[in-house]
């Protein structure tokens, strides 16, 4: 028997059935947001396997990158605001007269701020919202106002009742679940614009946010995004006075979403620009991984991401700074710098978090801060970055601070051949060669996740162990490890201008800094071209940590690699490692071949057959090792001490078939 249907404005409850103009839907809840899903025909039924029909608008798989947007966006959200309302709080002060002054009664100055409140010329920042109807000792904010006995009472009062705004645009919103979830689940949102191109997909967006009871905080807008945001820039740019300063409240966006269904690079420009230029918060996702991290369209990554693709083991971490780079320099060009806070490359897709924030002098630094990559491809894997320029610290006349200079950088770092096996090397780039996260950025989601519920959030098991991977991740040179220590040590002892100095430096360190170790490579593809058995995670790691390096993991690929040994090292312990564990078949490696190359093995059959004829006598004894090497010891524990935690840093396939869903289709 079928369900009773109930109402579009009924109290939404999962799983229940709602009937609206003739049409019946199954209420689908994630976190605490409810969409409405047409019920599928029973011919549509039949021809389903798991007896229900892929949604257009709605995909369960992307659950998670929906739970680490929320997630993500409230971290950055409560730092944003405490800074709102300690702006709002230093100009509320110096907007106050003094108490000597006779010209200004208390309750008209009172009158006089509450009124700048709404114009946005004095008073409270035109980040300050008051909202319609919200109640002030009992009686609505336009009444108390004018009661002008009470004003300077009111004023205060009013103080505790306004809210900072935070807007967020979902410009490509499909069914508005992101929309409904911002609202919902981040208690500080005052307005989510929610856009999408297609009246079908308008239509549902308006529907779900009626029967979420949210028209008061949702703006349902058809458009094209591109047109939506431009119309908006086109607004900012007419409010400026003939100085080219701002006059008015500014209307761009706290958070820019952009979600497509494939790449993201045509809506960069403008989302650059619709995204508040003083750290506002741009989110974005490329589906289409088989052009940034593939060598199948290096034409087409080049049109769409100003960067070519590498062939290798670590073409994810590639296409990640390939789309940094398409966004950096998007922004570049109104002077707006970039600053990564969260990158990952997640199943069939990328999610990158950048802030971005009007600052002339950090874009300056941008040249510098970008490379390319040689690659050794064809060959062993191996790869070296060429920065495209040079930051370089120099100190200032008087001797007082340092300043740097932006110059040209030698080339190249590498040469035709590949310096290990001989192979021919190929570039790929330009891309991004700072670090691609923020790791205090990624702690502050992780203290985030930790107070977030488990049963609005179904995916913190899997975001925390990919959090934690990247913060992980980052691993600074020894040259940074030793400034930040003589820094630490010079701030215990300085004064208060010193201290100011020594924070600006370290920004300026910051701006200039490049990431030592970018990529990562995975043992299973080295033990493929030596042909020989695959190193446990555990004994690799802790060979190279024995040496005196260090390790850690890459979120993007499971059994990665990230190491700050140089390959000549890398590829001396994978040598030893067939030399004490796993010895091969000299016949099976084909002559001529990478691995033939890389272990020395034409030099050796010469070698052989040198003693040969010297009538040498043939000794049976261990090979020994290459001389002049460092000893290896493959020692498991070294590794397994690093973390002893059991987390999920990798997704397992939830279903059959699962994957990115076709393109909506609609009017």
């Amino acid at each position: 028997m079928a369900s009773e249907a109930r109402r579009i404005t009924a109290l939404p409850a999962s799983k229940q059935i709602i009937q609206h103009q003739g049409v019946r839907y199954t209420t689908v809840q994630e976190g605490l947001a409810y969409i409405l899903v047409p019920e599928a025909s029973l011919e549509e039924k039949e021809k389903s396997k798991d007896g229900g029909v892929q949604q257009v608008f709605y995909n369960p798989i992307q659950q998670f990158n929906r739970d680490l947007t929320v997630l993500t966006i409230k971290a950055y959200g409560k730092e944003r605001i405490e800074r709102k309302e300690l702006t709002s709080q230093n100009n509320g002060e110096a907007n106050e007269r003094p108490a000597k002054s006779p010209k200004l009664s208390e309750a008209a100055a009172a009158t006089t701020t509450t009124e700048g409140a709404t114009d946005g010329t004095t008073g409270a920042p035109s980040d300050v919202e008051i909202r319609e109807g919200d109640q002030v000792a009992g009686q609505s904010i336009d009444t108390a106002v004018d009661d002008k006995s009470g004003a300077a009472k009111v004023e205060s009062e009013i103080s505790d009742k306004t809210q900072p705004k935070f807007t967020i645009l979902d410009a490509l919103s499909a069914s508005g679940l992101r929309a409904l979830r911002y609202v919902q689940e981040i208690p500080f949102v005052t307005s989510v614009t929610s856009n999408d191109l297609l009246k079908a997909a308008a239509d549902a967006i308006s529907l779900n946010v009626k029967h979420n009871g949210l028209e008061s905080k949702i703006k349902v807008s058809h458009d094209d995004a591109l047109a939506h945001m431009y119309t908006l820039i086109s607004q900012e740019l007419r409010r400026k006075d003939s100085n080219g300063r701002p006059t008015g409240q500014s209307q761009r966006y706290d958070v820019v979403d952009l979600d497509p269904y494939g790449t993201a690079a045509p809506f960069l420009d403008a989302a650059v620009q619709a995204v508040r230029d003083d750290g506002g918060l741009l989110c974005v996702t490329c589906t289409d991984s088989g052009v940034w991290a593939s060598n199948g369209y290096p034409e087409k990554c080049y049109s769409l991401y100003g960067g070519v693709p590498v062939k290798g083991w670590f073409s994810h971490e590639v296409g990640l700074r390939l789309i940094l780079h398409a966004i950096e320099t998007s922004a570049a060009k109104y002077g707006l710098a970039m600053e990564p806070l969260l990158s990952l490359s997640i199943d069939f897709y990328s999610r990158v978090f950048v802030r971005i924030k009007k600052s002339p002098a950090a874009v300056k630094f941008q040249g510098g801060k970008n490379m390319v990559v040689y690659s050794c491809d064809s060959g062993c894997g191996a790869w070296t970055t060429q920065l495209l320029m040079r930051n370089k610290a120099a100190p200032n006349k008087n001797g007082s601070g340092i300043f740097y200079k932006h110059s040209f950088a030698q080339a190249p770092t590498a040469g035709r051949p590949c310096e290990h096996c001989g192979s021919t090397m190929h570039m790929a780039g330009p891309m991004y060669a700072g670090r691609i996260h923020s790791a205090p950025f990624v702690q502050q989601v992780l203290d985030e996740l930790s107070e977030a519920s488990t049963e609005v959030y179904g995916t913190t098991g899997r975001i925390r162990g990919m959090l934690q991977t990247a913060l992980e991740e980052n691993m600074p040179s020894p040259e940074e490890i030793q400034a930040a220590e003589k820094q630490a040590e010079l701030m215990r002892s300085a004064d208060r201008a010193t201290k100011k100095a020594l924070a600006t430096a370290a920004r300026e360190a910051e701006l200039a800094a490049v990431d030592p170790y970018p990529f990562y490579f995975h043992p299973g593809q080295l033990s493929g071209i030596l042909r020989c058995a695959t190193p446990p995670e555990a004994s690799l790691k802790g060979a190279l940590i024995g040496l005196g390096y260090r390790v850690t993991r890459s979120h993007c690929k499971p059994g990665s690699i990230k190491t700050d040994a140089p390959w000549s090292v890398i590829w001396h312990v994978m040598k030893e490692w067939i030399r004490q564990k796993a010895p091969i078949k000299e016949e099976n490696v084909k002559p001529g071949s990478t691995g033939h190359r890389l272990l020395g093995l034409a030099k050796k059959a010469e070698d052989a057959k040198a003693a040969e004829q010297n009538e040498a006598t043939a000794v049976d004894a261990p090979e020994a090792a290459e001389s002049g090497k460092p000893e290896v010891l493959f020692d498991e524990t070294l590794a397994r001490e690093l973390d002893k935690r059991r987390l999920v840093r990798y997704q397992m396939n939830p279903r059959e078939n699962w994957g990115p869903m076709n393109r909506a289709k609609g009017s």
